[in-house]
């Protein structure tokens, strides 16, 4: 616990700047939009319905495309910015809709009134329209208030610090108490806010100072907090820039940043930072576009996803060397070596179910097919590899699932599902008694971990990539499976982990 506690600082600060500025920059944007709106009738339905259109986007998904966009601007594609744009672009509904919805519910008799007294436009929205609807508008705010807090959270896979690196790496590792904290933590705020701007709503629905007042201290003070720990980093200028290393979001992932981070920190003295659970797509497109500087992937990944060849079980070494020349070429995107093992995907059952139906390759599992049920991870049913696996077997099971990698393992060991898509190195393989399949008609590629670096780290920080290089075939299957057991199974953290191995190297 002492452990999770002590990274609820910088968790906990980073998820309090993106709520935050997300709710200022919505309310700027949709209470505005809300008024013109009640003044140009037929532009109502036109912004409702495309905030309308907005939340119906999956919040990860809305995020996750703020990537490739920035990145096509030439601007940072992960961390803050996409993070900060798509939540404020989610936060706008409740607080545009409650506007339109507040005004146009004045009582006729107000407006009436004020014309007769000799009220310009002007002054009847600021001294009756506004003031009447107020009550509505805060309280669309405080809806939002709480989306906002809720979504945040999910902030993590394009890179963004929240008290989703709590849940996400918690989930990941099997480390409960991470994610109890940051589901606790992520609660107690939002009851925060949403305490804050009901005593704001009540005090203005009441016309009662006191509350009001309060209530505005409070968040004035957060705001300040917010804005002062957003801006000192900038301050600090390009001295004070490290070394960005990028990870994925499963135990081995987080477990290799940590040895590159060890490593380059021993090697060179430079400060690193880590930015964990990162989506493929996103860990690459960040890299490309230099906003990482490093992080580890695979062959397979790069020849199926980035380079859309097909699923070949061809000489490894061959792999290799085109993604090797054709990421240098195409994405000034190098790759500094092989790590010296293979995690590739391949299919897992109970052992208990493979001694029972006699199976041993993929193709043994085909008359069976109809009657299992296949798991996989999020990414796997899009996957060239899924593909070239069906096509190569003909496999048609009877239901597939798609599930979180941290629950699919526990899901086949429980007989919730019968086969997964496992990674080939997890720990979890032996821990719960599993048997990888063998794929005999060559259906995956080969999977060998790779470490890339960005163009810009390449050319301005040669010393890194020197340093780096030490690494290169330094980690074999076995090892690698046991570094991971080490966190699945025996509850040690990715960072007590990668020190041993630095350590004993």
């Amino acid at each position: 616990m002492s452990e999770q506690l002590a990274l609820l600082p910088a968790y906990l600060t980073g998820h309090v700047q993106l709520t935050l500025v997300a709710l200022l920059l919505g309310t700027a944007i949709s209470v505005p939009l809300g008024i013109v709106a009640t003044r140009v009738r037929w532009l109502e339905q036109v912004v409702l319905g495309v905030a309308g259109i907005i939340q119906t986007i999956p919040s990860l998904a809305l995020l996750a495309i703020m990537v490739p966009l920035l990145a096509a601007l030439q601007v940072q594609s992960i961390g803050y910015l996409p993070a900060i744009i798509g939540l404020t672009l989610y936060s706008t509904l409740p607080i545009l809709r409650n506007t339109v919805i507040g005004i146009a519910g004045v009582d006729p008799a107000y407006t009436e009134a004020a014309r007769g007294v000799g009220m310009t436009e002007r002054q009847q929205l600021w001294r009756v329209e506004l003031p009447l609807a107020m009550p509505v508008i805060v309280a669309g705010l405080r809806t939002s208030s709480v989306w906002v807090v809720g979504m945040a959270t999910l902030s993590t896979p394009v890179g963004a610090t929240s008290l989703g690196n709590y849940i996400f790496a918690g989930l990941q590792t099997r480390n409960y108490t991470a994610v109890m904290v940051g589901c606790v933590a992520a609660a107690l705020l939002a009851q925060l806010l949403d305490g804050l701007v009901r005593a704001l709503e009540q005090g203005v629905r009441l016309h009662r100072r006191a509350p009001v007042a309060a209530a505005l201290s409070v968040l004035a003070a957060l705001y300040l907090f917010a804005g002062v720990t957003l801006v000192r980093p900038l301050l600090a200028g390009d001295a004070a820039r490290q070394v960005v290393v990028g990870s994925k979001g499963f135990t081995e992932q987080y477990i290799l940043s940590e040895i590159v981070s060890g490593q380059v920190t021993a090697e060179t003295g430079l400060g690193t930072t880590l930015i964990q659970s990162l989506g493929s797509t996103v860990a690459f497109d960040a890299l490309r576009s230099g906003d990482l500087d490093v992080y580890v992937d695979y062959s397979g990944t790069i020849w199926a996803t980035i380079l859309r060849r097909e699923a070949t079980t061809e000489n490894r070494s061959e792999v290799l060397g085109g993604v090797e020349r054709e990421l240098a070429a195409d994405y000034g995107v190098h790759v500094v070596g092989a790590l010296g093992f293979e995690n590739t995907y391949a299919l897992a059952m109970r052992s208990a179910d493979v001694r029972a139906l006699g199976l041993r390759r993929i193709s043994d599992l085909i008359p069976h097919a109809a009657r299992l049920v296949f798991g996989g991870d999020y990414e796997f049913f899009g996957r060239p590899e899924w593909v070239s696996l069906q096509e190569r077997y003909g496999l048609a099971f009877a239901e597939r699932r798609t599930m979180d990698p941290s629950l699919m393992y526990q899901a086949v060991a429980q007989g919730d599902v019968d086969v997964i898509s496992a990674f080939s190195t997890d720990g979890r393989i032996a821990a719960l008694d599993l048997t990888l399949l063998e794929d005999d008609r060559g259906a995956v590629p080969p999977y060998d971990a790779v470490l890339l670096v960005s163009d810009r780290l390449m050319r301005e920080q040669p010393e890194v990539v020197t340093a780096l290089q030490v690494l290169v075939g330094t980690i074999d299957a076995d090892r690698m499976r046991a570094m991971n057991l080490s966190v699945d199974a025996d509850g040690l953290t990715p960072r007590a982990v990668a020190e041993e191995f630095l350590a004993g190297r």
